[in-house]
């Protein structure tokens, strides 16, 4: 838990929640606060541990990094492997495997701080408005929890935009708006069982860091109040963004659907919150499950992705 991104607050508060529950559970628990020197401190712990639960947020946790190293040292880890925890964090290449599996997603125009600096911050922002119109979303290409993420309503508006998106990466994606309703899928387990569809009514109207953090911003409504055949369509869509991405153990995936009930896949999450406010643990008490089942049930799915075991010399 921990780690270095933007998101580590979340993080300790998730590997906290964990680590306490599976103490109470009767487990044996080691709570690890990564930092920079991360590599150091998981070859330290090698001899030590059985299976690594990975409660880590944003880059350097759910990027592959993390998942890397702990293939190397031989180390059973939960969550999926490095490939689909890369291609999960990266937006434009988790949206271009959707679209080769039919999933539908919002239309977008990626933009390069290369891009930026060589025609200009007003001629990259007057593209992208004949490209999308307004209003749009600028997001990060490999943040998490909304960081870096704003709507744009005009043309100032998207490049002040731009220029915050790009203090946190120098790849950017604008995605056409869709207004509508958020409605998120938690995937469990090896199959994976997909867990009743849990609405989110940010009262900012986006649902950025400020809303998912902070108690009472936001309403959270599970089961949602949608039609059965709106639910089953969102938890087929979720299974197949999944398995398209080679993701295991558990994940989330966000839609919106719009005005039009057309529907619309923003992202997977493959190592999502496990704070109290947190969508897969609200998710999964409504099916049924205690924290320490769903916790449990992550951790029953811990193996090694790459085919390394503990000890390999060479």
């Amino acid at each position: 838990m921990g780690g270095i991104s933007g998101e580590r607050e979340v993080s300790l508060k998730s590997g906290k929640a964990v680590a306490r529950s599976l103490r109470e559970g009767g487990y044996r628990v080691e709570e690890v606060d990564l930092g920079i020197s991360m590599v150091e401190q998981l070859i330290a712990l090698r001899d030590r541990i059985d299976v690594a639960f990975i409660a880590l947020h944003g880059r350097f946790g759910e990027d592959g990094t993390v998942q890397g190293v702990l293939e190397l040292l031989g180390i059973p880890y939960t969550g999926s492997g490095v490939l689909a925890s890369a291609l999960a964090m990266d937006k434009r290449m988790s949206k271009t495997v959707f679209r080769s599996q039919g999933i539908p997603v919002a239309e977008d125009v990626v933009v390069s701080a290369a891009e930026v600096e060589t025609i200009g911050l007003r001629r990259v922002a007057e593209g992208v408005a004949v490209d999308l119109g307004f209003p749009c979303m600028v997001k990060p290409n490999r943040e998490g929890s909304t960081l870096g993420s704003t709507r744009a309503n005009n043309t100032e508006e998207l490049e002040r935009a731009i220029q915050e998106a790009l203090a946190f990466d120098d790849l950017l994606l604008v995605e056409r708006y869709i207004r509508g309703r958020e409605l998120t899928v938690g995937l469990l387990g090896e199959r994976p069982e997909a867990l009743p569809v849990l609405e989110v009514i940010a009262s900012k109207g986006i649902y950025d860091y400020q809303c998912k953090y902070t108690k009472g911003m936001t309403e959270y409504i599970v089961p949602a109040p949608i039609s059965g055949g709106l639910a089953q369509e969102l938890q087929r869509l979720a299974v197949r963004a999944h398995r398209a991405l080679g993701c295991e153990g558990v994940s989330r995936v966000d839609f919106m659907v719009d005005e039009n009930g057309k529907v619309y896949c923003l992202e997977i999450n493959t190592i999502p919150g496990m704070t109290e406010l947190s969508l897969v643990p609200k998710a999964a008490a409504a099916a049924g499950y205690t924290f320490l089942e769903t916790v449990e049930t992550i951790l029953r799915t811990a193996r090694l992705k790459g085919g390394a075991r503990k000890g390999t010399e060479g």
